[in-house]
């Protein structure tokens, strides 16, 4: 299956015209497409099957528990598929089941193992005032982020641990959607490896040896890379924009596809 990929291109302040890409089959949205939301119209009529994972700036200045289904909402009335702690299979043209395993994953701040965690989560202030965001009625801060991060995780393992119930349901490959990074490789070049990194990327290696394709955004950098482990190896890709006034955006190629 030949996927499209775009994350990160914040509308709500960036100019960019997402185009279709030639030959894709299906499109990914990786998260903070646009704040405001307004902008998810472009995709409401994509020539091709469009699935979207939230980012954490789908979330700024609002309370998640009415979030999320205000955000599905919208986006069943445009035919986006939002996936959150859901999975799917699709068929692509030649008859293969492809399995996309999806959420938005969060910060657990385990990134450089449990004795950095205080650390980690004390540099997430920062982006937790950029949020501006509660659950629950409370401030959405770096402990909430931190215990959503591990229901994510605790189900993307239990996701990936399941079988199909027959031979005719069986898939031909897993594909890992989230917006946070799963792995330090991941880490922008610009900052290295800091406390802050571990606001953009989790520690989630582990979790591959049955993943075929693992698709990410939140870093503003482009990432292509591969994780070998026990089972073989796992693709980790990232085509975020970023911000034009960082430079982030220079030579993207918003009709980046890959085949998986």
């Amino acid at each position: 299956m030949r996927l499209q990929l775009l994350s990160d291109l914040h509308l709500e302040t960036e100019v960019f015209e997402p185009q279709p890409a030639p030959g894709a089959e299906l499109l990914v949205l990786a998260g903070d497409i646009d704040s405001t939301w307004r902008e998810l119209d472009r995709f409401g009529d994509w020539p091709v099957p469009v699935l979207f994972v939230a980012g954490n700036h789908e979330f700024d200045q609002r309370e998640l528990d009415d979030a999320w289904p205000a955000l599905r909402e919208r986006c069943d009335a445009l035919g986006i598929t939002l996936l959150e702690r859901q999975s799917c299979v699709r068929i692509d043209a030649q008859g293969r089941r492809i399995r996309f395993v999806a959420t938005t994953r969060w910060s657990d701040f385990d990134l450089f193992g449990a004795a950095q965690r205080d650390r980690s989560m004390r540099a997430a202030t920062y982006f937790v005032d950029v949020m501006r965001s509660t659950q629950h009625g409370a401030v959405f801060d770096a402990a909430a982020v931190r215990a959503e991060a591990l229901s994510c995780r605790a189900w993307v393992i239990d996701e990936l641990a399941k079988k199909p119930e027959t031979a005719a349901d069986a898939w031909d490959a897993t594909v890992v959607v989230t917006h946070y990074g799963p792995s330090v490789r991941s880490a922008d070049r610009r900052y290295g490896k800091q406390p802050g990194t571990a606001s953009f990327c989790n520690a989630d290696e582990d979790l591959m040896p049955s993943v075929d394709l693992w698709i990410h955004g939140h870093l503003h950098c482009r990432h292509d890379y591969r994780v070998a482990h026990a089972s073989g190896e796992t693709r980790v890709v990232c085509n975020a924009r970023g911000h034009s006034r960082k430079g982030e955006a220079d030579h993207y190629d918003g009709r980046f596809t890959l085949d998986v």
